[in-house]
């Protein structure tokens, strides 16, 4: 399959058109409009060299919040109160501190400085949340991503301390759950989500339940 360029037109081809390794288009903007219209489509951004790539893979790593696994060991941090756990209380400085880690099987960072603007406008505009783990009044982990009718789409996440972006993230899961929120994106694999209960699901059936959750 081929892949697809955009120019100044708000549009997405078909998700299900996307190539084998799950990119389906190029170029466009980080506009709001153009963000949310993925999101809905269930196609998310990445970027390399400054140039917006548009993803959606087949298969689909996704997370329902009634599947969350808690270690024994997590369940002693989380009775410990080692963390206090906040919800939008720093969005940016979680934007930052994701956009300034260099991971291992990465050259860099996908998160521009232009994803981290597009990021705090959706924040601005309540569309995107962050759920964070302070201790001693430092904020030492957390995630952030975009939150539609009863998906959460996860973005990224990061952790100065052992353990705090799990924290955050099993309080983020119970709060949405509470919320109603049936649906985690969790995007592409990762063995630190599998061992928390994600599991990859058809791209078939993860946009049908976009279709429902959102719509």
């Amino acid at each position: 399959m081929s892949v697809y360029v955009l120019d100044e037109r708000l549009w997405f081809p078909p998700a299900s058109e996307a190539n084998e390794d799950g990119l389906l288009a190029i170029g466009g903007d980080l506009s709001e409009e153009r963000l949310l219209l993925a999101y809905r489509n269930g196609i998310f951004p990445w970027f390399e060299d400054d140039i917006p790539l548009w993803w959606c893979p087949d298969p689909r790593f996704v997370l329902f919040p009634d599947n969350l696994k808690i270690s024994k060991s997590m369940q002693q941090v989380v009775r410990k109160n080692q963390f206090e756990f906040k919800i939008n209380s720093a969005f940016e400085s979680v934007v930052n501190h994701c956009k300034n880690i260099i991971r291992s099987d990465q050259q860099g960072t996908w998160i521009t400085d232009d994803v981290e603007k597009a990021y705090i406008n959706l924040y601005k505009k309540n569309y995107a949340f962050s759920a964070e783990a302070w201790q001693n009044n430092n904020l030492v982990g957390g995630l952030y991503g975009i939150r539609l009718g009863k998906v959460f789409f996860g973005e990224s996440m990061f952790s100065n301390v052992p353990n705090a972006s799990k924290f955050a993230l099993i309080n983020y899961v119970e709060q949405l759950k509470q919320e109603n929120v049936q649906l985690i994106d969790c995007q592409v694999y990762t063995q630190h989500l599998q061992s928390m209960g994600a599991r990859m699901i058809e791209r078939k059936s993860f946009l049908q339940l976009l279709n429902k959750l959102i719509n």
